[in-house]
C-alpha cells in the first residue's frame, strides 16, 4: 500500500498485519511518525483507514514511533480474560529512560484501540531492547507469546565499535504472558527453555556475600563466551547490607555491574566500566551508553531470584520470574572472564548459585 501523503507524512513503516476473527477482516497497524494508523482489508489489497492512536492526545510524549504490534493475550491464563496490548517501538527521554518497548492494554472494536490508561508500560527498563516482533505460541495462541528485540539504541548504535567480527544483535527470544503484578496486567519475560545446551554446571549455597569478593566463594571455572547465572540472595536476619553486586566480564580492571537494592527494590546496570571500546565515543553517546538503568522489582520482598544471561557482547537480566528486565549491551574486554560478587557494606546471603556455559 502506497503512501497516501508522503509530503506530509514521511513516516508509513513496519505494518503488522493480522486476521481479526470478531470483525471478520485483516487488521493492520503501521507507525505514521508519532501516531499508529490502524487500516482494515477484505483482500489484503484494497485498505481502508479507521482509526489512529496518538499518544500525545494524552499529553504522553514518545517521540517517533516504530515497530508497532496488537495482539490479545489471556490475562492470568484465563480464557475469560482475554486482553488486547498494543506495543511499539518509542522514547522515553522525558520520562528518565531510553529507547525501548512501550505498551497499553486496552480494546479493540475492529477499527480502533483504546487504552486502559494513558501512560504506557515497558517491556523492559534496559538500554538496548527495541523494534520487538512478536509471535503467538503455537501451542496456544492467547496463554502466551514469543517476542524478540534489536539490542541496540539509537543514542549511540550509528558510533558502537565493532566487537570481533560484527556489529548488531538481537536478544533472546522470550516467552512473554500477561499476568496480574501489584493490580497491574504486566507483560512478564522469561528466556524460552532449550535456548541453551548447558555444560558443566557448577552451584554453591548457604554462603554469605560481603564487600570481599572471597567471601561467597563462587566457582572459579566461568567459560570465555556465554554463559547463563542463576541466583537467589537474601536480606536476612542479621544480614546489613543494601545492595548485591555481580561484576560480570571482570578483568581486574573492567567490568559491568549487575545487582539489586533491597532498600529501593530494584535491580540495576551499570556499564561506565566495562571496558575501553566504548572510550571513543563522542559525549552524548557515551553519556547515554554510561547511564545507569534500573527495574523496580513490585514483589519487594528480602529475597530476589536473578537469571543472568551472558554473552561475548550482552547481558540480559531477569528477576523474580521475568517481572522485571533488563537488557544491555556490553563491551568487555575480550580475554575478560572473571566474575566476582559482594555487597555494597556489611552482608548479605546468597541463598542459592548455579551457572553453566552456553555450547557454540
Amino acid at each position: 500500500m502506497p503512501n497516501p501523503t508522503p509530503s506530509t507524512k514521511p513516516a508509513f513503516r513496519d505494518p503488522k498485519i493480522f486476521w481479526d476473527d470478531e470483525a471478520g477482516h485483516w487488521a493492520m497497524s503501521l507507525a505514521e511518525g508519532n501516531k499508529i494508523g490502524f487500516y482494515t482489508s477484505k483482500n489484503l489489497k484494497t485498505w481502508a483507514h479507521t482509526s489512529d492512536f496518538v499518544p500525545g492526545d494524552a499529553n504522553v510524549d514518545l517521540g517517533t514511533l516504530e515497530c508497532p504490534d496488537l495482539y490479545q493475550i489471556d490475562l492470568d491464563g484465563d480464557t475469560t480474560k482475554r486482553t488486547w496490548v498494543l506495543a511499539m517501538g518509542a522514547n522515553g527521554y522525558r520520562y528518565g529512560r531510553t529507547t525501548g518497548t512501550a505498551y497499553w492494554t486496552g480494546k479493540w472494536d475492529g477499527k480502533g484501540f483504546a487504552a486502559t490508561n494513558s501512560f504506557p508500560q515497558w517491556m523492559d527498563d534496559g538500554p538496548d531492547f527495541y523494534a520487538t516482533v512478536s509471535w503467538e505460541n503455537p501451542k496456544d495462541r492467547y496463554d502466551s507469546r514469543y517476542a524478540i528485540a534489536w539490542m541496540n539504541n539509537w543514542d549511540y548504535a550509528a558510533t558502537l565499535p565493532y566487537y570481533g567480527d560484527f556489529a548488531g544483535q538481537t536478544s533472546l527470544v522470550r516467552e512473554i504472558k500477561l499476568k496480574t503484578v501489584n493490580g497491574s496486567s504486566t507483560l512478564v519475560s522469561s528466556p524460552i527453555g532449550g535456548c541453551e545446551t548447558v555444560e558443566s554446571p557448577s552451584s554453591v549455597s548457604g554462603k554469605t556475600i560481603t564487600t570481599d569478593p572471597a567471601t561467597a566463594s563462587l566457582p572459579s571455572n566461568f567459560p570465555e563466551g556465554a554463559y547463563v547465572i542463576r541466583a537467589t540472595i537474601s536480606k536476612s536476619d542479621g544480614d546489613n547490607g543494601n545492595e548485591v553486586r555481580f561484576r560480570i566480564k571482570s578483568d581486574g580492571s573492567f567490568s559491568t555491574t549487575v545487582g539489586y537494592n533491597f532498600v529501593n527494590s530494584e535491580a540495576f546496570l551499570v556499564r561506565d566500566s566495562d571496558g575501553s571500546a566504548t572510550d571513543s565515543l563522542a559525549e552524548g553517546p557515551k553519556k547515554a551508553y554510561d547511564a545507569v538503568r534500573r527495574a523496580s522489582n513490585p514483589s519487594g520482598t528480602n529475597t530476589v531470584r536473578l537469571v543472568i544471561y551472558v554473552d561475548w557482547n550482552s547481558v540480559e537480566v531477569f528477576v523474580n520470574d521475568g517481572v522485571a528486565v533488563l537488557s544491555g549491551l556490553i563491551y568487555p574486554n575480550k580475554a575478560a572472564r572473571g566474575i566476582q560478587l559482594v555487597s555494597d557494606k556489611g552482608s548479605l546471603t546468597l541463598a542459592s548459585f548455579s551457572h553453566a556455559g552456553c555450547k557454540k
